[in-house]
């Protein structure tokens, strides 16, 4: 009996020992081995507690900061996030094995070798909302909703470390850099600059919100004080320093030194832009061009760079705030007509989305939108997902297989991330859809305000599970294609000649789904036939817009010397009787 206690005493020694060997620890104590880094913030830099989405980059490329390295495309470096919430100066925050990534899902997943690392604090602030909500979300600082480039988002300084994932080494960071202010746009006498309260909008966030506006002035419009012009309101996302910068008043810069463009595979695609930007400027000085008045709105938002410009549960009522608010603003001060057969909306992308969606939401104040590349106009196909009937947004509905569902692609069909992919990045970068990127903004846009205050997501970060409820909100209060169907008995003549919409049949997004389910609606309804038109690219990526003759990297330049004269020739062929179609023809 002794004999066989003692060696049962020996075998549990011997386990501990094993246990504790460094060499013969389990797999699955092994998977908890990786690196940490304590990131802190000295006095000298800031001197409050802090709320905000810390963020870790780390690169083996030294050819630029780790924090303008982070993408969707095969180039990406790696990322890692964490929230923290009255983080003190000095006091560490640590981000360990435990912290989601991307592209690699953590620490230990990372190959040992030498990196470049770079941390950064992408503040929050706290907002009441006039519901009651109180919400904790990163506000835009005139950057547009730009993580790595927000003034007064704390970051810092590149280094090169060591990093071994099989050691619990801790590396230190210290945010030693603050993003300065953001300067502001110069004015010119084409170009003005418009900022105004927004009483709808204050009134929904509990504090000051400011809508704007970059206004490109008609030529002559000084010399011609009793002339009154028609508005075009070209939609897309936050411009800012560079106004207008398809616009140049100065031949293209001798001296530019040419840059490559990936996304066109275009050198020197810098001079090209300046090339056509002062051609632009040459077109709206001739003396055959239309005169009117061109604006771009400027409506970043704590969520995105821009508000999709409709009335949200979790935005506000930007819809309303730009349609009552801003455009008669413009109008009043800058001599528009200020009736809806007088005013037009474009745009590419976002931006085609915002077009269209104006003008159904908003169907009298408009005679036409010029709708390119849109966003998914139905949800139906949005991206390449049917949130109505898939029941996961990642991969295939398969009992056996697990196929990824696409994200990005080129012309030829081949892909740079899944959809999977494009969520990570997302979730990398701040929790409920905090991360100013383009998939969290519909949840923003298109969501009820969920349990926790923040807008509901349309399907899991994690899994990708759908949420048919959402998904049965979305459908019925922002599916343009859903509400035309709905509405069309009252919406139909409405809409009689102003709806046109372009998109390539190899959009990068797989946009242009979504526009043949529209195409396939329109053509089939007769009572009233829309009267519009709809076409595609062939082989053309995002964004085309309409032009058969020129690629894509010159087109997108050109958007109104295309529209303009089927703008005028809309407004002499249905305009009220006594409207003024003289005054702004000189």
């Amino acid at each position: 009996m002794r004999r066989k206690l003692g060696l049962t005493f020996m075998a549990f020694f011997l386990m501990i020992l094993v246990s504790l060997w460094p060499g013969c620890r389990s797999q699955k104590d092994g998977q908890n081995i990786s690196p940490r880094f304590s990131v802190v913030f000295p006095e000298s830099v800031e001197k409050i507690p802090l709320d905000g989405r810390l963020l870790l980059m780390i690169s083996d490329d030294k050819s630029r900061e780790p924090r303008f390295q982070i993408s969707t495309g095969p180039d990406t470096q790696i990322i890692f996030g964490m929230d923290v919430d009255g983080l003190d100066p000095g006091e560490p925050a640590v981000i360990d094995g435990s912290v989601f990534g991307y592209p690699v899902a953590g620490l230990k997943d990372i190959p040992p070798g030498e990196y470049q690392v770079q941390a950064m604090l992408n503040r929050y602030e706290t907002f009441v909302l006039h519901d009651g909500r109180t919400l904790s979300l990163p506000p835009d600082k005139g950057e547009g909703q730009q993580w790595n480039l927000k003034p007064g988002n704390l970051y810092s300084t590149p280094e090169t470390v060591t990093i071994d994932p099989g050691k619990n080494d801790t590396i230190d960071i210290v945010l030693d850099q603050k993003i300065p202010e953001a300067a502001l746009p110069e004015e010119t006498d084409y170009i003005k600059v418009e900022k105004m309260r927004s009483d709808l909008l204050s009134e929904y966030w509990g504090r000051d919100i400011y809508l704007g506006a970059h206004v490109l002035l008609p030529h002559g419009f000084e010399d011609h004080p009793e002339a009154h012009y028609p508005l075009v309101i070209n939609h897309g996302h936050y411009r800012n320093p560079y106004l207008f910068d398809l616009f140049r008043e100065e031949p293209p810069d001798p001296d530019l030194k040419p840059d490559y463009s990936a996304r066109f595979d275009w050198e020197g695609y810098n001079r090209t832009v300046q090339e056509y930007a002062y051609k632009f400027y040459q077109y709206w000085t001739a003396s055959d061009t239309p005169r009117m008045i061109l604006i771009t709105i400027q409506h970043a938002n704590p969520y995105f760079d821009d508000s999709y410009a409709v009335n949200s549960a979790n935005l506000g009522p930007y819809g309303d705030a730009i349609m009552y608010e801003l455009v008669p603003y413009i109008e009043k001060k800058y001599r528009g007509i200020g009736e809806g057969w007088a005013r037009f909306v474009y745009g590419g992308s976002t931006g085609g989305w915002e077009a269209l969606a104006a003008q159904v939401f908003y169907p009298d104040d408009f005679n036409a939108c010029f709708s390119a590349c849109p966003d998914s106009i139905t949800f139906r196909s949005f991206f390449i997902v049917d949130i109505y009937n898939h029941e996961n947004a990642y991969y295939l509905d398969s009992r056996w297989k697990r196929t990824p569902r696409p994200g990005n692609r080129n012309y030829l069909g081949e892909l740079s991330n899944t959809m999977e992919e494009l969520n990570q990045l997302e979730l990398v970068l701040g929790t409920n859809s905090r991360s100013g990127g383009t998939l969290d903004v519909y949840n923003a846009v298109y969501s009820p305000p969920g349990e926790n205050g923040y807008p509901d997501p349309i399907w899991d970060k994690k899994t990708g599970v759908i949420d048919k409820e959402v998904a049965q909100y979305w459908k019925e209060n922002y599916d343009l294609l859903e509400i035309m169907k709905r509405d069309w008995a009252t919406l139909g003549p409405k809409l009689r000649g102003k709806i046109h919409i372009y998109c390539g049949d190899m959009d990068n997004w797989y946009l242009n789904n979504a526009v043949y389910w529209m195409e396939d609606f329109l053509e089939s309804t007769k009572d009233p036939y829309y009267e519009g038109d709809i076409d595609y690219g062939d082989r053309a990526e995002h964004c085309w817009n309409g032009d058969h003759h020129r690629p894509n990297a010159i087109s997108r330049l050109r958007y109104q010397q295309m529209y303009a004269p089927r703008m005028v020739e809309r407004m002499l062929k249905n305009h009220p009787p006594g409207a003024d179609l003289i005054s702004w023809r000189y």
